[in-house]
C-alpha cells in the first residue's frame, strides 16, 4: 500500500552498555518488520498580503460575517510547484503511483473566514477547492454548508488553485475572474496552469499546517486539516486523493462534494497529457476518511452510479433523494441564511439564479444544504475522534442505469431520506433542467396545488403531522441535525399556508 509513501524498515533488537537503541520486541525472533511512514516534505510557500487597494473578490453571502462572530483575511502565496507523472498504469481502482515531475513557479490567493473569539475555534479548517466552471471561482460547499461549518467554530480556506479563476476563460459566464474584476489587486498572480494545481492545494495546505513567516491563520493551530471540493472540484480530490494523497499525507479527511463518474486528469495542456480512467473508484487503502456526498442530479445524470463502491471504515458515500447538484439554497437563498431560521426551510419556485441565468423550470429547493450539514458534522467527528458516520441506502435505479425509481408522487425512492420526500409538498428532481448556462445541473421544483395537498394531508393539523413524524425518522437515522430538524418542523405550517392559501 501507498508504493511511493512506504518503505520497509529493519529493526534489530540490540541492548549494549545498559542503554536502549530500539525496544525489543516480545517475539522469539530477533528481529521484526515495521512497516514506517515517509512522505515525500511538501514545500512551504511564502505567504504575503495581498496590495491595499480594493477588496476581496468572491461571490459568497450576502451578511457581515462579522455579525456572526466571524472574519475575513486574503493572503497571496507564491512558492515552486511541481507537476506529477503516473509511475505504472492508472487503474480503475484508483490505486495509482505518482511521483513529482517539473516545476513551475505559481502566485496565488486564499480567502479565509475565522472566527473572530478564538476560543471559539474547534480546531478544524476545512479547505475547499473553489469552483472554476463558470469562468470565475465560486465556492459551492461553503454555499451548501456554511452554517454548520460555522456552527462548528471552524476556519474555511477558500483557494484558487486553478489558472480559470486567476486568468479566467473565453467561455466563462461572466468576466468575474480575478484579474478582470481588480487587475491592481491581483495582477500579480501567476498561475502556470492546472498540472501544477495538485502541488499548489498541497502547498498551501503546508501554509496553513505549519506557517512560516505570516500566519494564514492569525495564530490559531490547525489540528486538523479536511479538504472539500464540488463537481468539477471533487473531480479534481478524486486524482488527488488516489495519486497525491498517498506521497505527502497532507489531510486529515475529504469531502468529495458532487462528483459525476470521471476524475480530474493527472496533467493537460501544456505538458503531456495523462488521463486518468474511466469512472474511477476511491482508492480503499487510504490512512484517513474521504466522504463522497452525491445528489440526484449526479448518481444518473452524471454517471456517479458507474463510480459507486461499498463502503469501508475509510470511505463513505452519502446518496440524497431530492436534491440536485446545485439547487437554490447554495446559489440563491443560503447566501442569507446567517442562523439558520426556520423561512431556509421552505419550497418555493424560482427559476433564477440571482439574475444571471433563468431556467425553464423552477430549480430543486430541496433538503441538500441540511443532509450537506449532518454531513460536515459526520465528517469533521470522524476525522478528530474515529466516529464512523451512518451508512446511506443508495437510491434506487432502474436496470439500465438511465433513470430513477419513482414513488406514485414522482420523487425518487432510496437514498438518505428527509420530509421533502417522505411527507412532500412538491415534486423535488435532480434531472436536467432547461434553459440557461448550468440549468441541466439544478434539478426542478414542482409545489403541489392546493387540492392536492388537501387530498395527501386534509388539513395543516395533518401535514404538520406527517412534516413532524418524517423529520423526527430522518433524525433517528442520522441523516439530519437536531437544529435543522427543529426549522423544519417549525416552519411546516407556514409551507402549507404558502401553499394552500390559509390554515
Amino acid at each position: 500500500m501507498f508504493e511511493a509513501a512506504f518503505k520497509y524498515t529493519r529493526v534489530f533488537c540490540t541492548i549494549a552498555a545498559s542503554i536502549t537503541l530500539i525496544a525489543c520486541s516480545n517475539s522469539d525472533s530477533n528481529d521484526t518488520f515495521t512497516p514506517q511512514p515517509e512522505y515525500l516534505p511538501v514545500i512551504n510557500p511564502t505567504v504575503s498580503l495581498p496590495p491595499e487597494v480594493g477588496s476581496i473578490v468572491l461571490l459568497t453571502q450576502n451578511f457581515d460575517l462579522g455579525s456572526v462572530g466571524y472574519q475575513q483575511a486574503e493572503y497571496f502565496l507564491e512558492g515552486t510547484a511541481s507537476a506529477f507523472t503516473n509511475v505504472g498504469e492508472l487503474t480503475t481502482d484508483g490505486v495509482w503511483t505518482a511521483e513529482p515531475a517539473e516545476q513551475a513557479a505559481y502566485k496565488t490567493r486564499i480567502v479565509v473566514y475565522s472566527p473572530i473569539d478564538p476560543a471559539d475555534f474547534n480546531g478544524i479548517v476545512q479547505m475547499e477547492w473553489l469552483n472554476v466552471t463558470a469562468g470565475f471561482e465560486t465556492p459551492p460547499s461553503w454555499g451548501t454548508g456554511h452554517l454548520e461549518m460555522r456552527r462548528g467554530g471552524s476556519v474555511w480556506v477558500g483557494v484558487s488553485a486553478q489558472l480559470i479563476g486567476i486568468e479566467g476563460s473565453p467561455r466563462g459566464l461572466l468576466p468575474l475572474n480575478l484579474k478582470a474584476v481588480d487587475p491592481v489587486r491581483y495582477g500579480s498572480l501567476i498561475h502556470p496552469g492546472d498540472t501544477f494545481s495538485f502541488d499548489i492545494f498541497s502547498q498551501i495546505a503546508q501554509a496553513i499546517r505549519k506557517p512560516i513567516g505570516i500566519d494564514p491563520l492569525g495564530g490559531l493551530s490547525a489540528e486538523y486539516l479536511i479538504a472539500y471540493g464540488e463537481s468539477q472540484s471533487a473531480g479534481r480530490l478524486v486524482t488527488y486523493v488516489n495519486a497525491i494523497h498517498p506521497l505527502y499525507n497532507t489531510f486529515d479527511g475529504y469531502m468529495i462534494h458532487s462528483r459525476g463518474d470521471a476524475s480530474a486528469l493527472l496533467a493537460q495542456d501544456p505538458q503531456v497529457r495523462i488521463s486518468t480512467p474511466e469512472s474511477p473508484l476511491v482508492r480503499t487503502d487510504l490512512n484517513v476518511p474521504v466522504m463522497t456526498f452525491e445528489t440526484e442530479t449526479d448518481v444518473v445524470f452524471l454517471g456517479f452510479v458507474s463510480s459507486r463502491q461499498t463502503d469501508t471504515d475509510k470511505i463513505r458515500t452519502w446518496e440524497v433523494a431530492g436534491t440536485a447538484h446545485g439547487d437554490y439554497y447554495t446559489f440563491v437563498s443560503g447566501r442569507d441564511d446567517n442562523v439558520g431560521a426556520p423561512v431556509f426551510a421552505s419550497v418555493i419556485e424560482e427559476s433564477s439564479v440571482l439574475g444571471f441565468i433563468t431556467c425553464e423550470k423552477p430549480l430543486n429547493n430541496g433538503p441538500h444544504h441540511y443532509h450537506f450539514n449532518a454531513a460536515v458534522r459526520a465528517l469533521n467527528a470522524w476525522v478528530t475522534t474515529g466516529e464512523l458516520p451512518v451508512t446511506s441506502p443508495r437510491l434506487e435505479v432502474n436496470d439500465d442505469n438511465s433513470d430513477y425509481l419513482y414513488d406514485e408522487l414522482g420523487n425518487a425512492l432510496g437514498g438518505m431520506r428527509s420530509p421533502y420526500v417522505d411527507a412532500p409538498s412538491a415534486v423535488l428532481r435532480g434531472e436536467p433542467n432547461s434553459g440557461g448556462s448550468f440549468c441541466r445541473l439544478f434539478g426542478t421544483t414542482a409545489l403541489f396545488s392546493a387540492e392536492q395537498m388537501a387530498s395527501l394531508y386534509v388539513d395543516e393539523a395533518g401535514y404538520v403531522d406527517a412534516v413532524t413524524k418524517a423529520t423526527n425518522d430522518a433524525l433517528a437515522a442520522g441523516f439530519l441535525l437536531q437544529e435543522d430538524a427543529d426549522a423544519i418542523i417549525t416552519w411546516a405550517p407556514e409551507q402549507w399556508r404558502s401553499q394552500t392559501g390559509g390554515s
